[in-house]
């Protein structure tokens, strides 16, 4: 059972496809065996109608009711001992036979009416050897009106022999060429097997290379069979590729921020400063460096992301998002309306979802006069792929100035280098949306007046 398992792709197809061709063949063959039997037969089946018509013609029945045969018969071989074609009659007391039939035992044949016609085959004979043969009869039953309607059975036999050679011949023939096709056949498969499978073949070779580090994505001419597959790996590897790149930089920042505490101590433990100023310098700087560690762990943790996830209803977390921000922020007075697509699904983690509407919502409550909009839409994809889905967040503030937009939305930009007064949150929505591959867009709100952040996660191709 492990060896099928194991067998590779133009194994199974060649051996499935070999399969179906033996199947294939051996039914046209079989087929055609049994036509040609059977057209032989007809064929048999006339030619010794013709011939016991033909004799019967020439033939006579004295008053004694004596058989008497034509000088000529319509064949010579009824004049040859054993040469395989052979005639009789059968009668009331009467019974006759050709000269090709000395030495043999004719098989009976039953007795038929006036005009009655039958063909039997093979029946068995014995020759004078002993030794036993098959024979084809056809027989007609006659009434002789000459002989006062005297009634006999005419039949005339041929050898199955003669029939046979040519079946035989036949048969080496036709399983002779159909081996030959079957063998070329097989080898158009290989051939065409080889040719269909050589895009998994660069496919394989493009991962190898891959892992080699030759190459960073696999390329994209591929079939369009494949294309799903080949996306995927790639979204695979960047998204990998940039986890670890987000890893480095996390790792490189909480260095570089704890470089400061260290050397401060460092300095403090190096002067002559008392127990005292020591032991609060050093948990001051302990706390600093907790801070930065707390910090940059939280942001490595939203650093992965599931692409491929289970869809997540969103109404439910908005709803729950939104009671907690209208608690804290109860003074305001703050109203958030909804309009969400009950269809909506956030194809990722629940933590990411949470994050991201949690920090467009918060940022909306903080900057809101008294009133902030949540709108979600869902953007179906190709059949069988994964839906889109847009997020938008308004609110009644006082807007972000266009000059900052573009500052506001680059990558990389740790805490102290965030936009005035709109914290970390929103850069955590930007690392969110480029993780998923999504889009951002900071506008001024056309409804509201303040700002506009919409975020578009795109169906799959």
């Amino acid at each position: 059972m492990r060896g099928w398992r194991t067998l590779s792709l133009q194994a199974r197809q060649l051996l499935a496809a070999s399969l179906a061709l033996v199947a294939f063949l051996g039914f046209t063959g079989y087929a055609l065996d049994r036509a040609f039997v059977e057209t032989a037969q007809n064929a048999l089946r006339e030619r010794l109608a013709d011939l016991a018509n033909g004799y019967l013609s020439g033939s006579e029945l004295d008053r004694g009711r004596a058989f008497i045969s034509p000088e000529t018969p319509p064949d010579m071989r009824f004049m040859i001992p054993g040469s395989g074609l052979y005639a009789s009659v059968r009668g009331e007391g009467l019974r006759w036979e050709s000269a090709s039939s000395l030495g043999r035992s004719l098989p009976p044949v039953a007795f038929l009416g006036p005009g009655e016609r039958r063909f039997d085959g093979p029946l068995r004979i014995i020759d004078a050897r002993g030794m036993e043969n098959s024979v084809y009869a056809y027989s007609i039953g006659v009434i002789w009106e000459s002989a006062g309607d005297f009634r006999l059975t005419f039949s005339v036999y041929e050898d199955a022999a003669q029939i046979q050679d040519q079946v035989n011949v036949f048969r080496r023939a036709l399983w002779g060429y159909l081996g030959l096709a079957a063998l070329l056949l097989v080898l158009v498969q290989m051939l065409v097997l080889r040719w269909s499978l050589l895009p998994l073949g660069n496919v394989e070779r493009e991962l190898a290379r891959v892992r080699k580090g030759q190459s960073q994505r696999l390329s994209g001419w591929h079939p369009r069979e494949l294309e799903s597959v080949t996306d995927s790996i790639n979204s695979l590897i960047e998204s990998e590729r940039s986890h670890l790149e987000r890893s480095r930089n996390t790792l490189s920042d909480l260095a570089h921020s704890l470089k400061t505490p260290l050397a401060v101590l460092r300095s403090r433990l190096d002067s002559d400063a008392s127990f005292d100023e020591l032991r609060a310098d050093v948990a001051a700087q302990v706390q600093r460096m907790n801070e930065i560690v707390s910090y940059q762990l939280s942001r490595a943790a939203r650093s992965g992301h599931a692409l491929y996830a289970a869809p997540i209803e969103i109404e439910p977390r908005a709803e729950e998002i939104v009671a907690g921000l209208e608690k804290v922020y109860a003074g305001k007075g703050v109203l958030c309306e909804f309009e969400i697509d009950a269809s909506a699904r956030f194809h990722g983690e629940l933590g990411d979802l949470q994050e991201l509407l949690g920090n467009l919502l918060e940022n909306a409550f903080k900057w809101a006069g008294k009133r902030v909009l949540l709108s979600v839409k869902a953007e179906p994809g190709p059949a069988n792929r994964r839906a889109g889905v847009a997020f938008v967040v308004e609110d009644d503030g006082p807007g972000i100035p266009p000059e900052q937009v573009e500052r506001l939305l680059q990558r990389g930009v740790r805490g102290d280098e965030r936009v005035q007064g709109h914290g970390i949150g929103l850069s955590i929505v930007q690392d969110i949306v480029a993780a998923y591959r999504g889009e951002l867009k900071v506008e001024r709100s056309a409804e509201l007046g303040g700002a506009r952040f919409a975020v578009r996660f795109p169906p799959a191709v």
